[in-house]
Order: C-alpha cells, then structure tokens, then sequence
C-alpha cells in the first residue's frame, strides 16, 4: 500500500512539475530560439505583447490571454530594419483577406529599433502583418489568438483535479478495503 501511495505521489508531483513549467509566459529565452523572433533573410523582428490592466508582469507573444486593450512591442533586432520604413496591419483571420484590417500603423522614425502601438480586440484570430519596405522587402506574419482556449490548455488545467480525484478514490477503496477485512 506504501508502494502504491508513494508511486501515485511521484506521479502527481511529476505532472504538476510538468504542468507549471508549460504555463509560463515566454520570457527568458534565447532571442534565436523564441517564438516571438522572426527571422527573414537575416534580419530578425521579435514581438512582445502586455496586458498590464490584468497582469502587469506578464508578456505574451501570440497567445493573449484577455480581449480588450493589449499593448505591444516589435523589437527590429537587426540595424538594417532601423533604416527602412516599417508597415503594421492587424487583420481578422489568417491574413488573407486585408479588407479586414482593424489596427494599422506606418513609421518611419524608429531609429532606437522600437516601434510600439496598442489594440483592442475581441476574442478570435487575427494576424499581425509587418512589412519591411527595404529592397528586397521584408514581411513577417505573427498569428494572435486571443482569449482562446485550446485543448491543450483545458487537459492542463484539469490534471490536478483529476490526480486529486484519482488519489481520493485509492485511499477510499484501501480504508473500505481494511475496514472490510478484504
């Protein structure tokens, strides 16, 4: 019985171990290997989105957790971007279809390599369009999804109820098991 308490505790704490690490906010990761980070013919734009009215600490990159007022920040890594003019479009759906645009914006001074703006979108999917007008131009696609959630995120959420659940029933079955004499 030991055995098997012991062997139901690893488990939970592995999956709770495993669990917190998922649900992080991005954030202290390696510019190269970050999702945030596009990278086209060597120049690289990084995207850092906030929601400071409901968690002030936390930066998203594509998964924005509320619908509302999200402020966001595209980093142009590379000096060559600092030197062009830059085009944001946020659009409904995937991109496709840019009579859709709901934010957009066009700079043409951004010599510290920050361009910043905010938007207030409802829940959906939507895509972030920068444009680089250099030669040859450069065009990076950045899908948000606000407000949604995945499978993945739901199993996540319900694996402690359900270790809970599980380890509620093992010790019940083992009392009504001695208090029978089974």
């Amino acid at each position: 019985m030991k055995d098997t308490i012991k062997s139901w505790f690893g488990f939970a704490a592995f999956v709770l171990a495993l669990h917190s690490g998922l649900v992080a906010a991005h954030g202290k990761v390696n510019l190269e290997s970050d999702a945030c980070t596009r990278n086209m013919a060597g120049s690289m734009v990084h995207l850092s989105t906030y929601q400071p009215q409901h968690d002030p600490e936390a930066e998203y990159c594509t998964e924005i957790p509320r619908e509302g007022e999200t402020l966001w920040v595209l980093d142009l890594v590379d000096q060559a971007l600092r030197d062009m003019p830059i085009g944001i479009k946020v659009v409904r759906g995937d991109g496709g279809d840019l009579s859709e645009t709901v934010a957009s914006l066009y700079s043409t001074s951004h010599s510290s390599g920050i361009i910043k703006g905010e938007f207030n979108l409802d829940e959906g999917h939507y895509t972030m369009l920068v444009t680089g007008e250099g030669v040859p131009p450069l065009y990076y696609e950045y899908p948000l999804r606000i407000q949604m959630k995945t499978y993945r995120d739901m199993f996540f959420i319900a694996v402690p109820y359900i270790i809970t659940f599980l380890l509620i029933m093992l010790m019940t079955d083992k009392l009504l098991k001695r208090r029978t004499g089974n």
